[in-house]
């Protein structure tokens, strides 16, 4: 890195005339590298609660889902219609993305000042991190989230940076898409708004594009929110239920996970990162961007990986001033006792079999979630195929949350289920089941709410061999509802 590359105050330079250049062809190994890695290691352990979710999601195209915006369903419909209804065909768009991102994130720093090493440092560090490889794994929200969001993060820099204006728009259509995945590019956006209000350059806001890409964001996202504003505004009802269930455990994670989401060496050069932007008055309001951010989440309860792409953007940075370190090895060396342990931690490694009780399951809940779903069908199907025949030809399957319901849904068809029916999230908007319905095979329901409502209840059994939250779920088989489907179908809704 030479003189030319930063400003008198030691942030990164103004480039506006360096002409568009391609990434490092050592970048793009690494990105091609990963996505290997991630589709090798895509069959192993198996289907996430989330992909089944959405895999079921899919079956019914919509607008907008009450937890969820389409996106990620549609995602999880067209890889099954394409690659098949597989786990494997659910995890290419996912490898694909990790792709993607490694490479964005090696454009981060290049924007930010960083030469060839910079970039290089940027994209193997983002390989080996804990976040990247997770959403690389499974398809989660999170998944489309980080790279839009990074793509996002890319153009405001062309416009901070290089002054070019035409990169409003494609953050604004950028925006538009990311908003059919979260709603949460708000929280990106509204950050970088207010830093660039409180610490400039204010004169971007006074750019025509400006205002042309905000409408173009608008127009692109406005089937979704037309969908949100006709509906109620479900996703804030979804905010503030998460906000009651998990807002006091997310807040007190919430530190420690912004050191563990991409590893410790990763977080020094975030640190590093935080300073780079905040000495230079062009991008500054990046570096304003992620307090705010952290304070509107801990204020909201949300998860701590909401912060993810915030992490992503300083840790490029951080690479930018690392490139020119004297310790420079020690640091590659840290990196790469952090990627031991990502992969690890984020990756399918240890045994399936050898899981439960282990740190990994421990911290990974997308690792432990992902083990023993098939065997909530197959244990439930054990005790379907038990009733008698006349009971077994008219009943029904209750699933007390969604991942239940998606595994009963997924093996339906091997293990001879009936139609599955669940009161969590969107799924209680599908309905109760049919009027006449007598006989209900119930899963993840306390025994004593059920007896509330249906005239006899027999355990059946309980859900075993799962390192996940599915381990000791009961099994119980219901006969004759005390009234009808239809009275007693709104007191089934719960949102989590």
């Amino acid at each position: 890195m030479t003189g030319a590359d930063v400003t008198a105050t030691g942030g990164p330079a103004v480039r506006a005339g360096t002409p568009l250049t391609g990434p490092p062809r050592a970048v793009l190994a690494v990105a091609v590298a990963t996505v290997a890695v991630l589709l090798a290691v895509s069959p192993w352990y198996g289907y996430h609660r989330d992909e089944l979710y959405f895999r079921m999601l899919g079956e019914r195209p919509r607008l907008g889902y009450f937890d969820t915006p389409p996106l990620t369903p549609m995602i999880a419909r067209l890889s099954t219609t394409i690659f098949g209804d597989t786990v494997v065909a659910l995890r290419i768009v996912p490898a694909l993305c990790t792709g993607v991102l490694v490479v964005l994130v090696a454009l981060l720093a290049r924007e930010l000042g960083g030469g060839r090493t910079a970039q290089i440092l940027a994209a193997a560090g983002t390989a080996t991190s804990v976040l990247p490889l997770l959403a690389g794994h499974t398809l989660l929200t999170l998944t489309p989230d980080l790279v839009l969001w990074s793509a996002v993060t890319l153009c405001l820099l062309r416009v901070l940076l290089r002054g070019d204006g035409r990169y409003w728009l494609w953050a604004g259509a950028l925006c538009g898409i990311a908003a059919y995945n979260r709603d949460l590019i708000v929280v990106l956006l509204g950050g970088v708004g207010l830093g660039v209000l409180v610490a400039g350059p204010r004169e971007v806001l006074r750019d025509g594009r400006l205002w042309a890409g905000v409408l173009l964001a608008l127009a692109v996202a406005s089937p979704n929110l037309i969908y949100q504003a006709t509906h109620d505004w479900p996703q804030f009802q979804m905010a503030e239920a998460l906000r009651i269930d998990e807002g006091a455990d997310n807040r007190a994670a919430f530190v420690p996970l912004q050191i563990v989401l991409l590893g410790p060496a990763q977080a020094v050069l975030c640190v590093a990162g935080w300073l780079r932007l905040w000495r230079n008055r062009r991008v500054r309001s990046l570096a304003v961007a992620y307090p705010v951010a952290c304070a509107l989440i801990l204020y909201a309860g949300g998860r701590p990986d909401y912060t993810g792409a915030f992490l992503l953007y300083l840790f490029a940075a951080g690479c930018v001033t690392a490139a020119g370190w004297r310790w420079r090895k020690t640091l590659v060396a840290a990196l790469a006792v952090d990627a031991v342990v990502a992969v690890v931690m984020a990756l399918p490694v240890v045994p399936a079999t050898s899981l439960a009780g282990t740190p990994v399951a421990a911290v990974n809940e997308v690792a432990r979630e992902s083990v023993g779903m098939r065997d909530v069908a197959a244990q439930t199907a054990r005790v379907v195929n038990g009733l008698p025949a006349g009971e077994r030809a008219g009943a029904v399957l209750l699933a007390g949350n969604y991942g239940e319901a998606g595994a009963l849904r997924r093996w339906a068809g091997e293990f001879g289920l009936p139609a599955v029916y669940s009161g969590h999230n969107e799924l209680w908007w599908w309905g109760p089941p049919p009027e006449g319905t007598r006989v209900v095979v119930a899963v993840g329901y306390p025994p004593a709410g059920l007896r509330t409502v249906f005239a006899r209840c027999t355990p059946a059994g309980r859900l075993s061999g799962m390192p996940g939250e599915e381990q000791g779920v009961p099994i119980t088989v219901c006969r004759d509802p005390v009234r009808p489907w239809r009275e007693l179908w709104p007191s089934a809704r719960h949102y989590s």
